[in-house]
């Protein structure tokens, strides 16, 4: 579910870089990243840092107070799961540890939601992002800091996400006087609406349902009847052709009926018959592909005599794709090398599942970057949204670092071109 944040005090011609991690289920330590194996030297490493500095921070990470505070963190949170929009403990929280650093922030935004800020306060700015919302799932995870929620879990690693975030505050906080702008840090309620590299990483996704509606009758006579399973099972064939026939074959799209419901005995014609699914594209025109659903769906009904009416559901479960920002992956992934070397930092391939931060994108260049959690001697192989879902928490500290060198090394480069740019 898409997030509006107001941030009246920043100009939309800032390169604001808005940096967000997911948890995948690669080997920790790792970093997914990078289309453009080498990255550019924007600016003289001599400047604005490299990679002993880089090292120095995530010592820092690993330190055994901060490390323990980050691990201890994490499962508070990961014991109180709350849906979107619910997320109340975990805000909390979340204030809570920013009182106890001393960090300043803005709440509530968007019910839940909370913006920090460390710095001058002036440009240039960098944001970095965390969702805070849990799933709908039973944890069937057996350990001591399990799920207390029935019926709620971190399943997807958000858990992680504010952890790694708060640890970011702390180090930033405490490196403030090596800040050459403002960081933000955005606290997002509400991400599920249900790896790093330039250009598109995640799918645009929408939903829809679509109610058949014929006449019913006796199965003995159909011939009376005009079947609504009938067009439906048309119109489930039809809307594959979108993919097989229509697409360019370089352009990956997704049309997947999920649900089809209707009838209820085994000698009755149903007159009513409702398919619901999903739709996923990387290309900008996914309005298009919603008109070519509808337009499929309500002329298959009319062939077999029947009547269609589709829903779309709200705009806004409707997520464009996730197109990653060239400048600010290269910048991404310089930092990630300096903190892991060259061999940790992997290959991301785009994956048909939609996430809001794709709106964010819109508007202002950013990265998206996936750590690597699993630990397989560790039994951490399932995938996000499994019920079995688990993560190395060694991954943590890293996830602070990152976001920490992310945003102070990209406030140095902004004030150290700004200066360059004025001799």
């Amino acid at each position: 579910m898409a997030i509006s944040v107001s941030l009246p005090h920043l100009s939309h011609s800032l390169f604001l870089a808005l940096l967000s991690f997911i948890c995948t289920q690669l080997p920790s330590p790792s970093v997914v990243a990078a289309v453009h194996l080498q990255a550019e030297n924007i600016v003289d490493f001599e400047q604005i840092g490299g990679r002993d500095e880089a090292q120095e921070v995530l010592a820092a990470a690993k330190d055994p107070e901060m490390s323990s505070w980050l691990t201890d963190l994490r499962r508070r949170i990961h014991q109180h799961p709350e849906l979107a929009f619910k997320e109340f403990e975990t805000s909390a929280l979340i204030r809570s540890e920013l009182d106890k650093i001393g960090v300043s922030y803005r709440w509530p935004v968007a019910e839940t939601g909370v913006v920090a800020t460390i710095g001058s306060g002036k440009p240039p700015f960098v944001a970095l992002r965390a969702d805070m919302d849990a799933l709908p799932i039973q944890e069937m995870n057996e350990w001591e800091y399990k799920s207390k929620i029935n019926g709620k879990m971190h399943a997807c690693g958000h858990d992680a996400h504010v952890t790694m975030l708060l640890g970011a505050a702390k180090l930033l906080f405490h490196r403030r006087h090596k800040l050459q702008g403002t960081v933000l840090l955005l606290f997002q309620p509400a991400e599920e609406g249900y790896a790093a590299k330039s250009g598109a990483l995640l799918a645009g996704t929408g939903t829809f349902e679509a109610v058949i509606e014929g006449i019913g009758g006796h199965a003995g006579f159909p011939h009376y009847t005009a079947e609504p399973i009938l067009a439906a099972s048309f119109i489930v064939i039809s809307l594959q052709q979108i993919v097989a026939r229509e697409t360019d074959p370089n352009d990956s799209q997704v049309v997947s009926v999920t649900t089809l419901q209707g009838g209820g005995s085994f000698n009755v014609i149903p007159d009513k018959v409702i398919l619901r699914g999903t739709f996923r594209t990387f290309s900008p025109s996914i309005h298009k592909l919603k008109e070519r659903l509808e337009e499929i769906i309500v002329k298959q009904a009319a062939v077999h005599k029947c009547t269609a009416r589709v829903d779309f559901g709200e705009e806004k479960n409707t997520y464009p794709p996730t197109i990653i920002d060239e400048g600010a992956y290269n910048h991404a992934r310089e930092v990630a090398t300096d903190v892991l070397g060259e061999d940790h930092v992997l290959l991301a391939k785009p994956v048909m599942a939609g996430e809001d931060f794709a709106f964010y994108l819109e508007r202002i260049p950013g990265a998206f970057l996936a750590i690597g959690v699993g630990n397989k001697g560790k039994g951490f192989n399932h995938s996000v949204h499994s019920p079995n879902f688990q993560l190395d928490e060694d991954a943590l500290p890293l996830g602070a670092t990152l976001h920490t060198i992310i945003a102070e090394r990209f406030l140095k480069k902004k004030q150290y071109k700004s200066l360059a740019a004025d001799v």
